[in-house]
This record gives structure tokens, sequence and C-alpha cells, in this order.
């Protein structure tokens, strides 16, 4: 079976002030950002890769844009956050893994060459940066044995940044996709993989990408620091 791929692309992005949804912003090369994202699927994965849209803000753009990939759709895109989107894509998946990815990431296409090697082996992850620990982005640290044990915004002492790529392995998914039911409506998935870990004994690797690039583009800023990659 091939790797199911997710891009988690139901949201509004209203900060970046676009009519579009955020995904379809052009970068300086010409390329959306979820044109890039396809292309570094196909360059790591190969071009019969499985991929799978979370629609739901003016999805008839991302549908146009991307018609060979598979949909499904947050109807509730302005009422929720990622975890509702991404409980949608595992409850529409196929049996086996899933990787995943935030629909506003422009990314070192070695990124995912490297997390292709975490998914051979069927092992959970996050990828991290460990160059950077913002206030306003998901924070890490990690338990004596390495594997993640806090995942938020709110983590004090992170050890870095989750860059939104992540993996759960097939005996993982039943247990992620449980926490995702039940936490709130406006919650991160990363609450979901939180919860997973503190109460089901989830493992969940960081798989470090600080040496690459992933900017995840949320203001005009942003963007001006992604098209300095790409």
């Amino acid at each position: 079976m091939s790797t199911q791929i997710v891009i988690l692309a139901a949201g509004m992005g209203s900060r970046l002030g676009r009519t579009l949804p955020k995904p379809l912003t052009e970068l300086s090369d010409g390329r959306s950002i979820m044109q890039q994202q396809f292309d570094n699927i196909h360059h790591a994965f190969g071009p019969q890769a499985n991929v799978t849209i979370v629609v739901g803000y003016k999805s008839e753009h991302i549908i146009e844009a991307f018609p060979s990939a598979q949909f499904v759709f947050n109807e509730e895109y302005d009422q929720t956050n990622t975890s509702k989107s991404l409980m949608r894509a595992l409850q529409a998946s196929a049996p086996g893994g899933v990787l995943w990815m935030n629909g506003d990431v422009v990314f070192d296409p070695a990124a995912l060459v490297r997390a292709a090697k975490v998914v051979a082996r069927d092992q959970s992850f996050v990828s991290i940066n460990t160059e950077k620990v913002s206030d306003e982005e998901v924070k890490y640290t990690t338990d004596a044995e390495g594997y993640i044990k806090e995942l938020s915004k709110t983590v004090k002492g992170g050890l870095g940044e989750a860059v939104g790529i992540n993996y759960i392995a097939r005996k993982d998914k039943a247990v992620l996709l449980r926490q995702l039911r039940r936490v709130a409506d406006q919650d991160y998935f990363e609450r979901g993989i939180e919860l997973a870990i503190e109460q089901d004994k989830l493992r969940i690797e960081p798989v470090d990408i600080s040496d690459l690039y992933a900017v995840e583009i949320d203001f005009a800023e942003d963007l001006e620091r992604a098209n300095l990659f790409v």
C-alpha cells in the first residue's frame, strides 16, 4: 500500500488577508504553497502518492486546482480547528499509517525524504526545529527516552518547535482518533497527540529538520521569508 498523505487546508487563514484559501497563495517562483507541497510529496514518495486534502473554506478553488487529489470536507471549518479536520481525515483513511501536514507550510523537499525513512519503520513522529522557540508556536519537550512528552503552544521550557509535518503509525491511529474525537472543537490536533501520550502512553519520535527550511505562513512577513528559499 502506498503511503497515505493528508494536507489540512480547511481553515479561512484570515490573518494573511487573502481572498482565496491560504494554501493557494502564490510564491515567488509562481507555484502556490500547496503546489510546492505536492512537488515535495512527489519528490519523496513518487508521482502516485495517495494525497487527501481536507477542505472547507472556499473548497471549490482547491478542488479545481488539484483535481487528482481525494477530498474530505470539514463543513464546520469556521467553528472548528485542526483537531477536527485531522479527525475527519483519519476517519476516512484506509488501514495503515497516515502522514499529514498543515496546508500553510513551505518546506524543504528534503524534509519529506527524511520523514519517509521514519514512515518506512511505521514509527509515529512529529517533525521539529530546535533553532528557535517562539511564544506563538507549538513547542515540545521530551521524556527520558527521547520521545515527545509535551506538545502545545503553552509548553514551558520547550526544546524547539513543531513544524507541521507529522505521522501516525498503523498501530497508533485508533488511539489518536479517539482522542481527537474527545478534544474541544477549537483545539489544535497537537492536543489530541498530547492526550494520547499522557493517557495512552503513545510514543511519538521527534524528527529533527532544524538544518532544513520550514516556514508556516500566517502573516505577510512569513511569506516574504518563505520566498527567500523557493
